[in-house]
């Protein structure tokens, strides 16, 4: 067992005070297996109110009011985890799977809906990708098909860390072959749905010189459900399964499930001036 402290520190700045809407928090790390979490300590600034939840997908989620108009908004999540020492997923390891994959009568229904696109309008640009450019067609071994399209994202598609909100398109992502990884995590989320897999996407931190140095942001990859081996996680920023590097606070359908932070303020474009964001992660 190891313990890992997450400080995620964001801070909105305004030229002048301004009324926030309600703004929602997913910055709580999901438990299981092989992670618990120890404490979480929340600081935030103007004065505020916090209602805790959980979502259809099982993230834990916070929902901000605030009365008072101010010109910064920080939230500041702090939380220590214990964490196993499991390793890296190795996909040979695992029981065979062939696609196209069948899912167990119990499942079925809950697997539809992550076998579903995300971005309708691009699901024919990605599978003619993964079928024809990739040549992965739709019979075959599954773990070799992902373990493909994960380092074919890495080697050929250039990270490129963006402040933008949302994430590109898959259509976007191919044409411009760059992408952050919230970028490349969909594409590749919405290539394993092409192959009739059920996928997801999940964001989190991954434990990096980054992120140890505090000057990482927070990280995104996806999640494939196969049958006797549950959700096996695929980095493709990285071009490797997830391990004990990768910490998940949410997943979702659609990557606009898991923001970290989401919200409104009344008032002009103008009056915005910007966002800083800070993740450090020290092993204690």
């Amino acid at each position: 067992m190891s313990r890992l402290r997450i400080i995620h520190d964001t801070t909105y700045r305004y030229r002048i005070p301004v009324k926030f809407g309600p703004h929602r928090i997913v910055l709580r790390p999901r438990e299981g297996h092989d992670v618990r979490l120890e404490r979480m300590d929340l600081a935030v600034s103007p004065a505020h109110e916090v209602f805790w939840s959980r979502d259809l997908f099982g993230n834990t989620i916070g929902t901000l009011t605030f009365p008072e108009p101010a010109d910064i908004l920080h939230i500041q999540s702090d939380v220590l985890i214990v964490r196993s020492e499991h390793k890296k997923v190795d996909l040979d390891s695992l029981p065979k799977q062939e696609y196209p994959i069948a899912y167990d009568a119990l499942e079925q229904g809950i697997a539809e809906a992550y076998q579903q696109f995300s971005f309708v309008a691009d699901a024919p640009a990605v599978r003619e990708w993964v079928t024809g450019a990739l040549q992965i067609h739709q019979e075959g071994d599954a773990q070799v098909a992902l373990e493909r399209l994960n380092r074919e994202i890495f080697e050929h598609y250039e990270y490129r860390r963006r402040d933008e909100k949302g994430v590109q398109t898959p259509a976007e992502t191919l044409s411009l072959r760059t992408g952050s990884c919230r970028d490349k995590a969909t594409l590749f989320m919405e290539a394993a749905r092409a192959l009739g897999m059920a996928a997801r996407f999940a964001s989190g931190y991954l434990d990096c010189a980054a992120s140890q140095a505090g000057r990482a942001s927070t990280h995104a990859w996806a999640e494939v459900y196969l049958p006797d081996c549950g959700w096996i996680g695929f980095d493709p920023t990285i071009g490797e399964t997830t391990s004990r590097k990768h910490t998940v606070v949410g997943v979702s359908h659609h990557p606009r499930g898991v923001m970290p932070i989401s919200g409104q303020f009344d008032g002009s474009r103008s009056d915005y001036i910007g966002l800083e964001v800070q993740v450090k992660i020290q092993a204690l």
